[in-house]
């Protein structure tokens, strides 16, 4: 791990992760996390770096509050994805309980996030913002998605507040929002004509020349299957 700026050295709930085209590969140039965030980079230089987050207890209590910074330099390639479903507990007392991504892509890079979904438990409140920052030549990969709950257990869309917002910006003007809140106050999250029978949402964004060819093939795939 490569210490990170003095601002984050005091924060807890942070990790920061910066990659760079180093003769010729895509190689980890500084990584830093502190708990309860954990970062993990069993690929740390080749082609496209590999990167994990995780977080002690796998997943965020009440209160827990954590930022995740990137920064893909010109020409570098990383992917980053999670150990495994961000768990987000009960929290009977409604203390902010939140996720922040921020990553700046420069020149001709590639950034390929996609975190496994988000399980929000019953009880649970959870708010989730990112913000993805492209040169015009930066190409960006984008997975967020989360789950019904512990459908197992029989929690179906039982928690008390969901909220995510995606931004992207290219050259510095947004070129795509997501944002999305559940609440049970604006109706039963499971009823019929909200998310009913469905156990997951998920939103996939392809942007960049790089990855063109890679839309065209997962546009083609899901409008084959039957709905």
């Amino acid at each position: 791990m490569v210490a990170p700026s003095t601002s984050y050295s005091k924060k807890s709930g942070c990790a920061q992760l910066r990659v760079e085209s180093v003769a010729d590969a895509s190689a980890v140039t500084a990584a830093f996390a502190t708990s309860p965030m954990k970062l993990l980079t069993p690929r740390s230089r080749g082609t496209s770096v590999w990167a994990f987050t995780s977080s002690f207890g796998g997943g965020l209590v009440a209160g827990d509050q954590t930022e995740l910074d990137l920064e893909i330099a010109a020409d570098a390639r990383c992917f980053v994805g999670t150990q495994s479903s961000t768990k987000i507990y009960r929290n009977p007392a409604a203390l902010p309980c939140g996720h922040q991504t921020t990553a700046e892509l420069g020149d001709a890079s590639l950034l390929v996030f996609a975190p496994d979904p988000v399980q929000a438990f019953a009880g649970s409140a959870y708010t989730q913002r990112q913000e993805f920052r492209l040169t015009p030549s930066a190409n960006l990969v984008l997975l967020d998605w989360f789950t019904a709950g512990r459908t197992a257990r029989g929690e179906r869309w039982a928690f008390n507040h969901f909220q995510s917002r995606n931004d992207v910006f290219v050259d510095g003007r947004r070129g795509f929002v997501d944002s999305l809140l559940l609440e049970p106050e604006s109706g039963l999250i499971a009823g019929s004509h909200r998310l009913g029978r469905f156990n997951c949402v998920a939103m996939l964004l392809f942007l960049g020349s790089t990855v063109e060819a890679a839309a065209n093939r997962a546009l083609e795939d899901i409008a084959s299957r039957e709905v």
